[in-house]
C-alpha cells in the first residue's frame, strides 16, 4: 500500500452507494468534464469529484505537478470523504491519473472507466497541446484560443449543427472558463507515459472511445484497450467533449459497466 499525503483538493460529493471517483481533464474542472452526467451517476453511487490544483476551488499548487501527486491526492480526497474503495472514471488527461491511481493504490480501486484518454501523447497530440499552451500564454481569454479549442473538442457533425449564436456562446464559455492551473496541468503532457502501467492493472476496465475526437484520436483509446488485460472497448459517435454531445449515452455506458460488475 502506498501512503497518501493529506489531499489539498477541493471536492464535491453526490449521491450514495458504491464509490465512484472522478478524474477530470487538463484545462478543465470536474463540472466542465463531467457535469451533465453527474446526476445520473449519483442515482446509485457515491460520486466524489475533486478538482486538480488551479481548477475549481482548488488553489494553484506550490510544487510542480506529477501523475503520482495527482493520483495520490484524488485517492486521498475520496478517503477523506469517507469513501475508501471506489471505481475511477477518468476523462482525457484524467485517464492517465486514473491508471496511475489503480497501480499505486490497488487496495482501493475496484474498476476503471477511461474515456477519451491516452497512455502516451504521440507527436500529433503533443502538437495540439503545445498549440493550446502557446495560445493560452499569449491571451488566455482570447478568441483565438477559444476558437481553437472549439474546433478541437467539438465533433465535426456536432459543430456543423450549431447556429452562429450557439458558436458565439461556446466561444464565450471557453474564453471565460479557462482555469488558472491550465498551463501547469497541460505541462504534464511533456512527461506522461503510463504505457508500462497498463499491464499491471488488475481490475475490470472500460475504455470509451469518441470516434470523432480530433484532440485525442481513437488511436489512443485502442492503445489503452490493447494494453490492459481484459479491457472492454466501447465507441461513442461524438467528439472529445462527450459530456456536451452524448451525456445520456456516456452515463448509460458507465452505469451498465459498473452495475454489471457489482462494484
Amino acid at each position: 500500500m502506498t501512503p497518501s499525503p493529506p489531499s489539498s483538493l477541493s471536492r464535491s460529493v453526490w449521491g450514495s452507494g458504491p464509490g465512484l471517483l472522478l478524474a477530470h481533464g487538463a484545462g478543465s474542472d470536474v463540472q466542465d468534464s463531467f457535469g451533465p452526467v453527474i446526476a445520473s451517476l449519483a442515482e446509485s453511487r457515491t460520486v466524489v469529484g475533486p478538482d486538480f490544483p488551479g481548477s475549481g476551488s482548488t488553489p494553484l499548487a506550490d510544487r510542480a505537478l506529477s501523475l503520482d501527486i495527482l493520483a495520490d491526492e484524488i485517492v486521498e480526497s475520496a478517503a477523506q470523504s469517507g469513501v475508501h474503495s471506489f471505481a475511477i472514471s477518468g476523462f482525457s488527461m484524467g485517464t492517465t491519473v486514473a491508471v496511475r491511481a489503480a497501480v499505486r493504490h490497488p487496495e482501493r480501486v475496484t474498476a476503471l472507466v477511461l474515456s477519451a484518454g491516452f497512455a502516451f501523447p504521440n507527436p500529433r497530440l503533443r502538437l495540439a497541446i503545445d498549440t493550446w499552451r502557446s495560445l493560452g500564454r499569449r491571451d488566455p481569454a482570447g478568441r483565438e484560443l477559444a476558437a481553437y479549442l472549439s474546433l478541437m473538442v467539438g465533433g465535426p457533425d456536432w459543430l456543423d449543427e450549431r447556429s452562429g449564436a450557439e458558436i458565439e456562446e461556446q466561444l464565450g464559455l471557453f474564453a471565460a472558463g479557462m482555469p488558472p492551473g491550465a498551463d501547469a496541468q497541460l505541462a504534464l503532457f511533456e512527461h506522461i507515459d503510463v504505457r508500462p502501467d497498463l499491464a499491471r492493472i488488475r481490475v475490470p476496465v472500460l475504455v470509451v472511445s469518441p470516434t470523432r475526437d480530433l484532440l485525442i484520436t481513437p488511436l489512443h483509446s485502442r492503445e489503452l484497450a490493447n494494453g490492459i488485460p481484459g479491457a472492454r472497448l466501447a465507441d461513442l459517435d461524438c467528439g472529445h467533449a462527450i459530456a456536451a454531445e452524448r451525456p445520456a449515452e456516456w452515463a448509460a455506458l458507465v452505469r451498465e459497466f459498473l452495475d454489471g460488475l457489482g462494484v
